[in-house]
């Protein structure tokens, strides 16, 4: 069974140390680049299958390289980075990213997030073949099968962290879903912390489903509680 590769993106020696490390430790593969001119290379030679991703780049903005890795591949990118501010996350996110780590994290966090991304591959690829499924609910439409998502007849592009997230609400739908319940579900083990960054991924779903859908509400907040697929839209 072949390892799987990780590219580490990162100018700082010392947390790229620690991240080869720490994939050491699990028997992951990895691949090293310290610019973003070498990560797009890298990426498009080798495809990776997780790219962890710094921002603060010596020749160009992570965003940039999240674009540029964008236009032709869906493979996960988790962005790993000092930047803490809603910002930093939500142009992240917008630009393609599937989950944003703030510095310093844990080992035990970034491994939880590499897993979960892991899972999405193997899940994607096993997903060829399936019986087809459909969700309806007013103008929005997602097709299991395929993993897209359409509103009012056009896809809208979705992180694979937003798809996993719509999907559990619409197959919740109508029932107020706990910030704690959200992220056992899509991360697995939820800590106060992540409440926060739930938030930024769930603004930037309903920006582009309400976009999309001339304004329709389909994703309701609770404040202090969770969120709720609404029905029909309404």
């Amino acid at each position: 069974m072949n390892k799987p590769q990780i590219l580490i993106v990162e100018d700082d020696n010392a947390v790229a140390n620690l991240i080869a490390a720490t994939l050491e430790t699990q028997d992951y593969a990895y691949k090293r680049a310290q610019t973003g001119a070498q990560a797009v290379l890298e990426a498009v030679s080798c495809k990776p299958d997780v790219v962890l991703l710094d921002l603060g780049l010596p020749d160009m903005d992570g965003v940039e390289i999240i674009k540029k890795i964008r236009s032709w591949s869906a493979m996960p990118i988790i962005v790993v980075s000092a930047r803490s501010e809603d910002f930093d996350k939500v142009s992240a996110l917008d630009a393609g990213a599937d989950d944003y780590l703030t510095k310093p994290f844990s080992v035990d966090e970034l491994l939880a997030r590499l897993r979960v991304s892991l899972r999405r591959v193997r899940n994607d690829g096993a997903r060829v073949g399936e019986e087809s499924s459909v969700y309806e609910n007013g103008l929005l439409k997602i097709d299991y099968s395929a993993g897209c998502v359409f509103v009012s007849g056009s896809e809208v592009h979705l992180t694979p962290i937003e798809y996993k997230l719509l999907c559990l609400l619409a197959k919740n739908t109508g029932k107020v879903l706990t910030h704690n319940y959200i992220l056992k579900e899509v991360w697995g083990s939820p800590t106060a912390s992540d409440v926060s960054s739930l938030r930024v991924y769930m603004a930037t779903l309903r920006r582009k489903l309400e976009k999309s859908s001339g304004g329709v509400q389909y994703i309701q907040t609770h404040i202090g509680i969770g969120y709720r697929m609404l029905n029909n839209g309404k």
